[in-house]
């Protein structure tokens, strides 16, 4: 048994205090290791880099221990047990690290627990105890962990099957809120961290919903016997990251349900697809994962070109699966879907990078955008969704509904539930080709591997589904929606933001107008033919310009201003809203799940 103790003694300067008991340290010099990523979020973090004071002995007697890399260390051989005392600086306030301060305490084990090489597969213990601070009283503990001997506010005993199940658990600590609801006969808790309003029957009732809807997708009983939604409610964050039973969530106040309101809200939408997505992983990616994840190398990157099934489908599945639990409309979900069409379609990207290599390289290029991205990069995500999208549409035609994504998931599953293997690079295209009756490996292809665009707009038609495309109104169009009014007929090819006074360049669109003129991100334009503007009023001058016309732009690059003249070009339709009509067909129901 490996055992770990997790207190702080400074809960104010943002440290926790572990300590690691080895009884049977390597006789060569026990060597240890922190992760340097965390499943989920595929890029080197060196979260070593927030561990301090490392300190060894053995019967009471100082061990010498020596760093042999950034995330390695060995102690010197003794002759007893080891024991490890150091700290660790928490201050990252997202779902991949570790937080502390006098608000509440959080941390994913592979921020905190050096791993004992060569003992990975051992049992583990830890001891989570309270901090040491009067504002720390009344705390509670929140976490997926198998409890051993706990108190009823959480604080005591908790037990790992191995290192890989130990940092698979995050912790949440401080004063919190706890929902519980059941799905299937599973006990699921949502812990609120934070100040905010909520209707809490309605948010449990909802995910309850989400929840029995994946859960038989894929088919009961669940793969776990517990959940946790852990909850970091903020003024303005958004994220997650799943976990074997439970998820992290990062998310704005304005996104819960507001009591007193009944319907769904676009932010309350967006905080339900996030649930069901992180919710799908507890299947795809936790546990049918690919071989190369199986087991993980947390000390040095992973490379696969699957993260377009992995995060793609569950994408896929996160919007659909709240049509399908009857919390949102086929026209609510025919718009989310078009946006993601629009995400996708804005970027020139998508011609330079497939989704499998935008896979492969996510630890260089998706996890470190910069504002060049869109055009140089696709959303393994977005496309992957979209992708999911014309399988199981393509499935479904060519089967006449006898066959979708749904059976591929659930075939995915059986073999995961019969030897627990991972899943080879090319074995998901070999299992849709199965199901559909016929090799569909050309075709998936050039989808997964291709940089052509997907014929979903094609596949949406042949349900009876109207497929529009219409220039953008401004920056904040995500698209799905149709517009009544006038539409621009030109753009300047370049995303911006109001910012003191001027416009700042966000990013610019290659071989569009603003790069044309010499414009590059993060210029601040502050006049327009000798007028200051902000966004609004860019704005309204499209909607008047065309094609060809010339303006005499002023801009600051650093602190140095100078002036352009910028010829505008035609606004690319690219811009997609999706229209079910008033009798969609029994295809069209079936693939949404509708009556």
């Amino acid at each position: 048994m490996i055992r770990y103790q997790v207190t702080s003694r400074n809960p104010a300067g943002h440290y926790f205090d572990v300590s690691l008991s080895i009884a049977r340290p390597d006789p060569a010099g026990q060597v240890l290791r922190l992760p340097n990523w965390i499943p989920g979020s595929y890029m080197i973090r060196d979260f070593a880099r927030n561990l301090l004071d490392l300190q060894a002995s053995c019967n009471g007697a100082a061990v010498t221990i020596a760093q042999l890399d950034k995330s390695n260390w060995r102690a010197e051989p003794c002759d007893g047990a080891l024991r490890v005392d150091y700290r660790v600086y928490a201050r990252d306030l997202s779902v991949r690290a570790a937080h502390l301060d006098l608000t509440h305490g959080y941390y994913n084990g592979t921020s905190l627990f050096l791993e004992v090489a060569g003992q990975g597969e051992a049992p583990c213990e830890v001891a989570i105890e309270k901090p040491g601070h009067e504002v720390c009283r009344d705390w509670r503990v929140a976490t997926s962990l198998a409890a051993v001997d706990t108190g009823e506010d959480g604080y005591g005993l908790y037990r790992a099957l191995d290192y890989d199940d130990l940092v698979d658990h995050p912790v949440e600590m401080g004063t919190f809120t706890r929902i519980s609801f059941e799905a299937c006969g599973v006990p699921h808790d949502v812990i609120l961290t934070g100040r905010f309003r909520c209707d809490e029957a309605r948010l449990a009732d909802d995910l309850a919903r989400i929840c029995e809807q994946h859960i038989r997708t894929f088919g009961e009983p669940a793969p776990m016997d517990y959940y946790q939604f852990q909850v970091l409610v903020v003024g303005d964050g958004y994220g997650g990251l799943e976990h074997r039973a439970s998820t992290s969530l990062v998310a704005s106040r304005d996104s819960l349900p507001q009591p007193g309101e009944t319907e769904v809200s676009e932010d309350y939408r967006e905080f339900l697809g996030l649930c069901s997505h992180e919710y799908f992983h507890t299947w795809n990616v936790k546990r049918i994962k690919p071989a190369v994840y199986n087991p993980y190398d947390l000390q040095q990157e992973v490379y696969t070109e699957l993260l377009w099934a992995f995060e793609g489908i569950t994408s896929y599945y996160d919007d659909l699966g709240l049509v399908r639990a009857g919390l949102i409309d086929g026209d609510s979900y025919l718009e989310l879907l078009a946006r993601t069409m629009t995400r996708v379609e804005r970027g020139i990207g998508r011609t330079r990078q497939s989704a499998a290599e935008s896979s492969f390289n996510t630890w260089t290029k998706f996890y470190k955008q910069d504002e060049n991205a869109a055009n140089a990069i696709v959303s393994y995500y977005a496309k992957g969704a979209l992708i999911a999208a014309c399988i199981d549409l393509r499935l479904r035609a060519v089967t006449d509904n006898r066959a979708s994504l749904d059976d591929v998931m659930r075939e995915l599953w059986r073999r995961y539930q019969q030897d627990g293997r991972g899943v080879g690079e090319d074995e998901i295209q070999r299992l849709i080709s199965e199901l559909a009756g016929n090799d569909m490996g050309a075709e998936l292809d050039a989808w997964i591997r291709g940089r052509d665009d997907l014929p979903l707009p094609r596949l949406l038609a042949d349900l009876g589904i109207e497929v529009a495309r219409r220039p953008a109104t401004g920056v904040q169009d995500k698209g799905g929606k149709p517009v009544d009014g006038e539409l621009p007929r030109v753009d300047i090819g370049a995303v911006y933001k109001d910012d003191n006074g001027g416009l700042l360049l966000q990013r610019v669109v290659e071989e569009g107008a603003a790069q044309a003129a010499g414009l590059a991100a993060g210029d601040s334009i502050v006049a327009l033919d000798g007028i200051r503007l902000n966004a609004g009023q860019l704005e309204k001058r499209l909607l008047r310009a065309a094609p060809g016309d010339r303006w005499r732009v002023h801009a600051f690059r650093r602190d140095e201003l100078f002036e352009v003249e910028l010829e505008l070009q035609p606004a690319a339709e690219s811009t997609f809203v999706l229209t079910l009509g008033d009798d969609p067909g029994a295809a069209c129901r079936a693939w949404l799940g509708i009556e």
